[in-house]
This record gives structure tokens, C-alpha cells and sequence, in this order.
């Protein structure tokens, strides 16, 4: 047997509680990444086009990924274990656990920015404390304290166990759309009229803005990856198989043209306000306490920056700790739980510094870029290993064994047709990852890497699919089915009735004893 945890196994019975709801209220907030269009030279049409094009080309992954969570309720660490093998699933868990870590410093980082202006409206004096950090540190001392109080305000919320958490996930479902339609409308009666704002023209024409829109999908399809990933850690809460996936198809595409719009529509206001494209909500935030702000203003824009933390908040838990949590809970899983885990992830997210990785929107955007290099390579072996290799069928039970001929030991644990898949899915946009840190490459490898999603994912899917055909798995299906051929669950239901039924009649019997 291999070591595990109660985090492992497939997800109680009373546990899976999330409904078709919970999935709509679990999506993250993608502003930052839309308003950077604007930086690029792109008018609002274009790159609210592009957003539909990424988020809705990126959705059915999303529902593909989590469908073997929502079917037998296991986590992405256990679903790992189908297509890289009990240990060499380790490897891609280990990944996923170091850029969760590091997504969470991130995301922490913008949540500290919004904590100053939040603050900033309340006491406007924040603004001016003197700094006692050196210049290497890459903050100061009032923007390092307002990301500490974020850091310290979240950590509450790693606490809850994950089939709970939907009702945090609810309220900012609530709070979130009302400050972005404020927002915006605040926007549009700065600039005088939504005129200006529609006419503004694009600075970027034929192939070069062809190229920038292609390479801004990408960044879109980037920003989802994660959610991709972690789509199996919260399918396996749901109440039935359906419950993400119609909700998912519509929702996400909707909610997210819908935020990128009203960021799209703010980040060229601000170009009519201020003469200058302002890429970041918060800094646009900041520029509104500048001038002498009245009461109505100040209270404004601190609801704003409330939800604005109440959104990062949420995508740290749905990103980054969930998933940070799962990941070290099967790393280290007699010492770790998913709540241990996240609080780990949160430690990680405070030491590495994250504000550097946020200081500029063309870091940001490679950051998140480079991100989607590994986790595609990784999606794309799983994607196929369910869905075309044993097409739906598991075996639940050998999930937790190392014994030879079960389904998932392979070659001592390890599935060498899942690695030369991974292997070739990164190796495709390694040259064009090398540009991307400021290395001289050819245009033809930084286009590649534009699409670098598709071009991972797909490559290591059919890889992973011609090797499997050629050296054919264990419990490869001809048709597809979605079944336990091991019969897990019925297992452990009747174990747990034969255990009930003992402890009673083990109750009578003391009973009769004593009387």
C-alpha cells in the first residue's frame, strides 16, 4: 500500500455537496489580464473579442479535466496517478505544488495593493509612512504592510474544509459583479459618456495586431490553466456528474467576457481621464484619491477595493491553496492534510517576494505565460488517458497500491509513455519559453510560443495517445464507459454496513450482559 491520507480517497458521500451553483461562484477574476490589452495598442472591441475567443475555446478543457473528479470524486493528485503512475505522478504534483505556492505570493501581492487603497480612502495619510526598507528589497514599508495585512486577513479562510467553502464563493458571486458595474459606470461619468471610450482607435494594425491578439489569447488560456488543473479537486465535490459541467460551459465564458469588458472599458476611460492608459483597477483606484476626494468618493472607492480583496481572496483559495493543499497533502501524506497544505502555500506566497513578479504588466504576462508550458504538457497526458485511452474506465482501488500487474504500477510506478509525452509537450515551446526571458530567438519560435497551450497540450495528447497504442496500458477500452471496474465505493459502503452492523450487535450484547 501506498502511504495516504483521508484527503486521498475518493470524497465522502456527505461531502460532495457543491451543486451547479458552486461552480459558477468558483470562477476567479481575470481583470488584470484583460486591461494589459489595452497597454498592447488594441482598441476595446478587439480585445473583448479576443477574450471570448481564449476563455471560450479554453472551457470545454476545463470540463474535460475535472469530468473524472465529478465521476468517481477524486482529487488531481489521484487522477495523476491514472497517467503518470503511482510515483511518477510525484513529479507533475510536485509542479503544480511549486507555481500554486508561487501564484499564491502573487495573487497576495495584488490583494496588498488593493488593502492600500482601501485604506488609503479611510485614513488618506497611509499614503505618506515613511519608508525604513532598503531600495533592494523591491517594496517599502507602507506597500510591504498592506500586503502582510492581506496575507494575515486570508489565512482564515485556508481553515475550512473544501466542500464548505462555496459559501464564501457565494457572497463574492454577490458583492463582486455590484463594485464591477459601479466601477464602470463611474468610469464612463468621469470620461463623459461611453463616446470617447468606443471611438478610441487602435495603435496596432494588421499582422502585428494579428499577432497580438493571438499571443493575448494565449495569455487568457494561461490564466485559466490553473483553474484547468484544479478542475478534478473541486469536480470531486460535486453532488452529481453534472453538476459542473453544463454550468461550467455557459458560465464561464459569460462571466468572464463579462468582468474583461467592464476592464476593458475602464482601462480606456482612464486614457480619456488622465491622458494615459492606467493597465492596473487599483492604481486607476489610487489616481481617484489624488485630487482632494470627497466623502461619496472616498466611500466609493473603498467599497470597490473591498471587493476587489473579497475577489483575490477567492482566487487564492480556488487557484492556489486547494490545490497547493491536495498537492502536498499526496507528497507528504502522513503529515500533510489539504488545510496544512494551504497554510504551507501561504507561508511559500510570503518569503519569495512576490511584488517583483507584479511590478510590470509585461512581467506579469510572461509570468503567466511561462506557467501554462508545464501544466499543458501535463493536461494534455491526462486529458488523454481518460478520455481515449481507457476511455472512462478506473480502477479506483489500485489508485492506493504498488503491487505489480495493478493498473497503474507501470514500470515500478513509473508510466515512461506518460514522460516521453510531457517531455515532448514542453520541448516544443522550450526555445520560444527561452525568448520569452530575453533571448534571442527566431520569430517562428515566439509565435509557437503565443500558443504555447495548444501546442503543449496537443502535442503531449498525441504523443501520449500514439505510445499507448503502440504499447497498449492496462485497461485499455475499446468503448466508452465510465465505470470502477474495481468497484470502490460498493466496497467500502458494504465494509462500513458490516461495520455498523458488528458495533451493533457488539451494543446489544453488552447490553444484555449488564442487565
Amino acid at each position: 500500500m501506498v502511504p495516504q491520507s483521508d484527503d486521498l480517497l475518493p470524497v465522502p458521500i456527505e461531502e460532495r455537496t457543491w451543486t451547479a451553483f458552486s461552480y459558477v461562484a468558483l470562477l476567479s477574476d481575470s481583470w488584470m489580464i484583460t486591461s494589459s490589452m489595452i497597454v498592447m495598442g488594441m482598441s476595446w472591441w478587439q480585445a473583448w473579442l479576443t477574450i471570448w475567443i481564449g476563455y471560450g475555446v479554453m472551457t470545454p478543457f476545463v470540463v474535460l479535466l475535472g469530468r473524472p473528479g465529478a465521476v468517481f470524486h477524486v482529487t488531481f493528485p489521484v487522477v495523476n496517478r491514472a497517467s503518470f503512475g503511482i510515483f511518477g505522478s510525484l513529479w507533475c504534483v510536485f509542479n503544480r505544488a511549486a507555481m500554486a505556492c508561487i501564484w499564491y505570493g502573487v495573487q497576495s501581492s495584488i490583494g496588498g495593493s488593493c488593502v492600500l487603497v482601501m485604506l488609503r480612502a479611510i485614513w488618506p495619510s497611509v499614503n505618506n509612512i515613511p519608508n525604513s526598507m532598503p531600495l533592494s528589497s523591491g517594496t517599502n514599508t507602507r506597500d510591504f504592510m498592506c500586503f502582510f495585512i492581506f496575507w494575515v486577513v486570508s489565512l482564515p479562510f485556508i481553515w475550512p474544509p473544501v466542500h464548505t467553502i462555496r459559501h464564501f464563493f457565494t457572497f463574492k458571486t454577490i458583492v463582486s459583479p455590484i463594485a464591477c458595474v459601479i466601477f464602470m459606470i463611474w468610469c464612463i461619468v468621469k470620461a463623459k459618456g461611453v463616446g470617447p471610450i468606443v471611438k478610441q482607435p487602435a495603435t496596432i494594425h494588421g499582422s502585428e495586431l494579428a499577432w497580438a491578439m493571438i499571443s493575448s489569447v494565449g495569455i487568457c488560456l494561461s490564466n485559466l490553466i490553473t483553474l484547468t488543473t484544479n478542475a478534478p479537486d473541486f469536480g470531486s465535490r460535486a453532488k452529481t456528474p453534472s453538476a459542473p459541467v453544463i454550468s461550467q460551459l455557459l458560465s464561464i465564458p459569460l462571466s468572464y467576457g463579462l468582468v474583461c469588458l467592464f476592464g476593458v472599458i475602464v482601462s480606456s476611460s482612464s486614457q480619456t481621464i488622465y491622458g494615459e492608459v492606467i493597465w492596473s483597477p487599483v492604481d486607476l483606484l489610487g489616481k481617484f484619491l489624488d485630487d482632494n476626494p470627497s466623502p461619496a468618493t472616498r466611500f466609493g472607492v473603498w467599497f470597490i477595493a473591498f471587493s476587489l480583496i473579497i475577489a483575490q481572496i477567492g482566487t487564492n483559495i480556488c487557484a492556489n491553496s486547494v490545490s497547493a493543499g491536495c498537492d502536498l497533502t499526496a507528497l507528504f501524506p502522513r503529515f500533510i492534510n489539504i488545510r496544512r497544505g494551504g497554510y504551507i502555500s501561504a507561508i511559500v506566497g510570503l518569503v519569495m517576494c512576490p511584488w517583483n513578479l507584479v511590478s510590470s504588466s509585461g512581467r506579469f504576462s510572461s509570468y503567466i505565460s511561462a506557467y501554462s508550458v508545464f501544466l499543458s504538457a501535463i493536461a494534455g497526458v491526462m486529458a488523454t488517458e481518460y478520455w481515449f485511452v481507457r476511455k472512462g474506465h478506473y480502477n479506483v482501488a489500485d489508485f492506493y497500491v504498488t503491487r505489480k500487474g495493478s493498473w497503474y504500477w507501470y514500470n515500478y510506478g513509473f508510466n515512461p509513455r506518460a514522460y516521453a509525452a510531457y517531455v515532448a509537450g514542453i520541448a516544443i515551446n522550450v526555445v520560444g519559453f527561452a525568448g520569452n526571458t530575453g533571448t534571442p530567438v527566431p520569430a517562428a519560435a515566439t509565435h509557437i510560443f503565443d500558443l504555447s497551450f495548444f501546442t503543449g497540450f496537443g502535442t503531449s495528447s498525441i504523443v501520449y495517445y500514439l505510445l499507448s497504442r503502440v504499447f497498449p496500458v492496462p485497461g485499455a477500452a475499446d468503448i466508452f464507459e465510465e465505470i470502477d471496474v474495481s468497484g470502490y465505493e460498493e466496497k467500502m459502503a458494504n465494509c462500513n454496513e458490516d461495520t455498523k452492523s458488528k458495533d451493533d450487535s457488539t451494543e446489544k450484547e453488552s447490553s444484555t450482559i449488564l442487565i
